[in-house]
Parts: structure tokens; sequence; C-alpha cells
């Protein structure tokens, strides 16, 4: 059998190349709309109008009113390799454009059924072209207004591979709404607007402070927390690099970098030098697992810097990255200095104390929040603490007498689904058995925080509760440190609690066994509560509504970038809604999809077990000591929080007898 004649070398077709150069340009309808909206901007457009259609798998159209494109250019327009932006070899040492390479429109244009109409300010007839998988097929004057309109349609439609990998609509969405945000807050003094299936998603009109922008990307919650600052470095040659924008507060932390924003000379970078930089200057300011917002501009002489080695122009070189690495590093370290942060408290507005049944019942542990000193509106709020609790002088003791009061420990769902035989109940053995009551009415002192407890007055009822399993005895041996822990003295020995670890573990075992059931009930708003997050969080979170709805949510949407809470699950305090959704939103954003669905729901599980359980700095009383120790017999793993940490240690009575020599 004859051997297979070797391959001979040749010259690839024209439309193979574009293919070839659209797989590594085009890789998402997102890359799509980043090219045409970098054309826009670099034909001096004031004003860009961007529509999507299904995720932009269906319809992308850019419409600007910049320069135009003149008549007896449209043919090289799709055209690989071919540009107006740069003229020799030496124009890529100072690319003052965000394009520069003549391959975007070409690429697009082999992958999809491209539509370009343009007309230039001084023309009074515009052109129009159309383009089927790089063939052109119209090429011809029209009317237009002046500008250019640029539509693609069904992208990857002589792809189908391609097509088949990408995502559902609202997350191809959310990577174009990335690449849209990165535009507008590179432009302030641009008019820019989204729509999305015909909704209007964002409204951006052109804006003399940056930080307007900011806010309706981010909210208030991060527009009004951010500092700012700028510097200025000059080279020995007498050229400049200057380094400019807004930093957030330390207590304005993010889980990821997603919102670190570093563009240079207009364009978005990426960079782990200077991301290193700005990580080290906020070193001891924030919690480990913890990242700065930032949103830094970085002007610079362009021959310092090469933009033409990553294919997306994302990464770039920079001619000494160490100087501007220390201009970041001392600038921030220097303004965080001027600034000197403190801590204050955001506490919610008190009423009366004799109003109030539960006036002597200590503030619980607020969220800190960094205030600078410089700013009057910002001041700490005057505090009006609760007078401070009776010392006792003798042992505390308890009643055997139940008491009557609202706990969500006791409340009967709760007891119902944890609840064990005694047999199996934790510290029952052969020679210490729990002791029986029969209670009337369970032990009734709120765990939840001050912020919960209107909203859970219709779950937090008394009850009755027959033959639940008692295991403290008649002298209540345990108490509060730290207002953390809580020790208590045992035959076994010391034992020390932890109060929060031990709580979230029964809230994420009751919360667990609901949900499998399907039986989660709901707290519905009289009125509904708008939470305000961007537009790739509430994408994500519409995207997963129906587990949403199996955990206890009812949440819509509102319209732009605001959802609607109309329900949050009853064992939850209402105090802790709004953050436990936006977490659960930037923990789908950052997983991208790539999550499974246990996955999430165990995430969620977590998290809502943690906000709704008892916090560090919280003093509880002594019936709530109580009660939360009894509660951890009817749990099935009661050494562990659900994040795996130990919720208590032990000092055996073995140990003691050792160290004070009572050994013989």
């Amino acid at each position: 059998m004859a051997a297979p004649a070797m391959p001979r070398i040749q010259q690839l077709d024209t439309q193979v190349i574009n293919r070839i150069a659209a797989g590594e340009v085009i890789e998402r309808p997102a890359s799509v709309v980043k090219e045409l909206l970098e054309n826009c901007v670099d034909a001096l457009s004031t004003r860009i109008d961007l529509e999507i259609v299904n995720g932009g798998m269906d319809l992308i159209r850019v419409v600007d009113d910049g320069e135009g494109i003149h008549p007896e250019d449209m043919l090289l327009a799709v055209t690989t390799h071919a540009t107006s932006k740069i003229r020799s070899d030496s124009d890529l040492d100072h690319v003052t454009t965000l394009g520069f390479r003549g391959e975007a429109l070409a690429s697009i244009a082999s992958v999809s059924r491209l539509r370009i109409r343009t007309r230039p300010h001084e023309n009074e007839v515009g052109r129009e072209l159309e383009s089927q998988g790089g063939q052109i097929v119209v090429n011809r004057d029209c009317g237009c207004p002046p500008g250019t309109v640029m539509e693609v349609h069904n992208l990857f439609f002589n792809t189908p591979a391609r097509r088949r990998f990408l995502k559902k609509a609202s997350t191809e969405f959310s990577h174009i709404i990335d690449q849209f945000s990165r535009v507008a807050l590179a432009n302030p003094r641009m008019h820019l607007t989204l729509r999305h299936n015909d909704k209007l998603v964002y409204e951006l009109p052109a804006a003399a402070d940056p930080v307007d922008r900011i806010r309706r990307f981010f909210g208030n919650e991060v527009a009004d927390h951010l500092i700012q600052l700028s510097s200025e470095a000059e080279l020995p040659d007498g050229r400049r690099i200057q380094l400019y924008g807004h930093v957030g507060e330390p207590s304005l932390s993010r889980a990821t970098r997603r919102d670190q924003f570093l563009f240079l000379n207009g364009r978005w970078i990426q960079d782990r030098s200077l991301q290193h930089a700005l990580e080290e200057a906020y070193r001891g300011l924030l919690m480990v697992g913890r990242h700065p917002v930032s949103f830094l501009f970085l002007d610079m002489p362009p021959a310092l810097v090469d933009v033409n080695v990553h294919p997306t122009k994302s990464e770039v070189r920079f001619q000494d990255g160490q100087l501007l690495y220390r201009q970041l590093l001392k600038t921030l370290r220097d303004r965080f200095l001027a600034l000197e942060f403190r801590a204050g408290l955001s506490l919610p507005e008190q009423t009366s104390p004799d109003s109030n049944p539960l006036h002597n019942t200590p503030v619980a542990a607020s969220e800190l929040r960094f205030d600078k000193p410089d700013s009057a509106a910002r001041l700490p709020r005057q505090m009006n603490f609760p007078p401070p609790r009776t010392e006792f002088t003798t042992p505390p003791r308890v009643a055997t007498t139940p008491l009557t009061g609202r706990t969500i420990l006791n409340h009967p769902e709760v007891v119902a689904a944890l609840a064990v035989p005694p047999s199996q109940a934790r510290g029952s053995t052969q020679t210490s058995t729990p002791r029986h009551v029969t209670a009337t009415a369970v032990d009734t002192v709120s765990l939840a925080t001050t912020d919960s407890t209107e909203s859970n007055d219709s779950l937090l009822a008394e009850s009755t509760v027959s033959n639940s399993p008692e295991i403290i005895t008649d002298e209540f041996r345990a108490f509060q440190i730290y207002d953390c822990y809580l020790v208590v003295a045992s035959d076994a020995g010391l034992e020390i609690i932890d109060q929060h670890a031990l709580h979230e573990r029964i809230m994420y075992e009751h919360l667990r066994t609901k949900i499998l059931a399907g039986v989660v009930e709901s707290q519905r708003l009289l009125i509904p509560e708008t939470i305000e997050c961007t537009a790739v969080q509430a994408a994500a979170v519409l995207e997963n509504s129906q587990l949403m709805t199996q955990m206890g949510f009812d949440i819509q949407e509102f319209g732009g970038t605001t959802l609607l809470l109309h329900a949050f699950p009853v064992l939850i305090p209402r105090g802790s809604i709004v953050r436990i959704v936006l977490d659960f939103a930037e923990k789908l954003v950052q997983k991208d999809g790539r999550l499974s669905r246990r996955d999430l729901l165990d995430h969620m599980l977590h998290t809502m077990s943690c906000r709704a359980a008892i916090k560090s700095g919280q003093r509880l009383a002594l019936e709530e000591m109580r009660e939360l120790l009894r509660q951890r017999h009817l749990v099935q793993d009661s050494h562990h929080c659900p994040h795996g940490r130990p919720t208590a240690l032990t000092l055996s009575r073995h140990t003691l007898d050792q160290q004070f020599g009572r050994l013989g």
C-alpha cells in the first residue's frame, strides 16, 4: 500500500483566515460589543446606544453619532488588517486609540450577518453594507443620520459548534454589561444607553463627576464610601505620569477582585503588579480573603507601554512597571494616613425605653463602618445605650418552672424538625441520663439580633412542648465571657462554647430540613422592599429565581437594576434579608454559572443560617443561654458549625485535676 502523500504548505483562503482570527477575538457576544463600543469611542462619539436581543445571540445593534466611515472605505472596513488608526510600524509605539489592528469587523463579519449604515457629518448621503458570513451581499447608498449603525445578527450562525458553547442569554448579557460598564466608567462625559429585549437597562447621561457614573452602576453603598486620590510623577525627560480616581473605604470590601477597575489612557486593563500594589496598600485594613473596591485611571505617554501583547488588548507591558507600582502604593498609603480612619457604629433608631418591653436587653453588636473625620455628614451617630445589666452578687440560678415568652429555638416546628429520640441525644450515657420535664410553655427569650424582633413576631409564638429533653441541672452552671463564649461546667469537665457557631448549626439543620421537605414558610411584605444591585447581579438572581423560591424568597424584577422583594423566609431576621440576597448574587456572579444547583443550595443555607444566628458580641440573658444549650442536643452534629469550625472546646475533669495536683 502506497504511503500517503506528504501534505504541502499552502496559503490559506481569506475566509479561513478571518474565521481563525474570529476564534481569537470573538469569543462570545460580549467580545463583539467590546470591539464595536471601542470603535465608537475612537470615532469621537458623544452618544452611544446599545441594543441587545437574547443575550446578543440574535441581535447586537450599536448606534453612535461619531465621525462615520467614508463611503469609499466601506469595503475596506470589513477587510482584514485594514484600519485608519495607524500607518506605519512606528505608529505601534504611539498608539492613542483603543483599536488599531483592523481585524475586528472582518472577524465579526465572518461569523455573523453584519449590516453597516454610516454617514460622515459632511456628507448628505449615507452608505449601507450587508455581509453574510463574510460575503458582501449589499453595498449601496442609503439615507441615515450622521454617525454609524452596526447590526450583528445571528452570531455564529455558520459555526454551530461555537454557538452551542454559549451560555444562557442572561449569562451572556451579564458579560455584555461588564463590557458596557467599562466603557461607561472610562468615558463619563459620554451619553450611553443599554437595552435588552426592548427593556431599558441603563440610561447614562453625560456626567461631569465620575462618581455620578459610579453611583449609577454600583449604588449609593459604593459611591458614598469612596476616597478620592491623585498623584503625578515626573520622568527624567520631563514627561509626566498621572494617577487619579477613587478607592473604597476599608469597610467597602468584596470577596473577589471583580469591582477593581484600572484604566490606562482610557483603556480597561488588568495588571497583576498594580493589583498587588493595591492589595498591599490595604494590608492590615481588610480581613483576609477580602479585596478593595477601586476605580483608578492612569494617564501616561503611549511610548512607555506596549498594548499589542494580548489578543483582546486587556493586558499590557509597561516599560518601567516598578515605577508605577511604587507610585500607586505611595499614593494610597499617604492618602490613608491623612484620613485617620476610625470605626463607628451604625445602629437602628431606638424607641423610648418605657415603650419597649425589651429595653433592658443590650443592643446587638452592629457591623463596623469606617468614617472619615473630615466629613461632617458622616460623623458617628449619637448612641443612647440602655442602662447596664444588674450585676449578680451570687451565682445565678434558674427556676425549674417554665418561662413564657418568645424564642426562635422553641418554635414548635423547630423542635419537631430537630427532635431526636432521647436515647440518641448527645450526652445520653449509661451513667448519666438526661432528666426529662414536661413544659406547658417553652422558654422564651429572643436569640435573634435587635433588628429582627419585629419581623419574627408572627413566627415566635408561645407553644407547648412535651417531653423535651432537658440537659441542664437545677444548678445552672453556665456563664458568658467576652459576650462571645459560654462556659459550662459538667461531669465531663469545663466546656467553652462559641455561641454564634452553635446557633448557626442549629439554624442550618432546621433550614435544611424544611427546604428539603419543601415546606419553608414565607412572610409576605405588605409593602415590597427594593434591592439595589448591579445589572449583572440582578440578571444572576432572576436566572435562579426558582431556587430562590425554594428557599422561601419571592423576588421579581422591578426595572433597571432594581429587584423587588415580596416575601422572605420567616426564620430569617428581616434586617439581614437584603444582605443575604446580595451575598447570593455575588456568589452567582463569581462562579459564572459553574456551580451546581446542590452547591448553590448549600451556599444559601450557609449564608442564611449565619445571618440569622446570634452574633459574637451579643450579650445573652441566662434564659437565652439555657435555651441555646438545650437545643444543641437536638441537632445531628452540634460539634461543628456549617463552615466546619468547632462549636465547643472541652477541658476534661482529669486534666483539671492533673494541673492542680489532685491525682495523688
